[in-house]
């Protein structure tokens, strides 16, 4: 069966550190040594304390690590994902 994607309005927010866009952060030691995720473009932010830690998004699929250049979306129902620079504009279009 073919399907289309209905139609749902979100928001759409570049990514940046510091303005509290993100639901946590994870330390990069962890980040690192899980093993299943491609660390290679992740943000790393240091803290006060000199622990460096990566940011993410959690939703129902668990946590999604903010990449560079990477853009918020939170969707009309208020659930949030990452999307990366390279597929937001194929995928959202600017309401006018």
């Amino acid at each position: 069966m073919k399907c289309r994607r209905v139609s749902l309005e979100s928001n759409v927010e570049k990514y940046e550190p510091g303005q509290g866009m993100e639901d946590g952060f994870e330390k990069w030691s962890k980040v690192v040594t899980q093993g299943w995720i491609v660390t290679d473009f992740l943000i790393k932010t240091t803290q006060p304390d000199g622990t460096i830690v990566c940011p993410y998004i959690k939703n129902r699929r668990g946590y999604t690590f903010i990449g560079e250049g990477d853009y918020i979306v939170t969707d009309s129902d208020g659930s949030k994902h990452v999307c990366g620079s390279d597929k937001i504009w194929n995928r959202y279009e600017e309401i006018k």
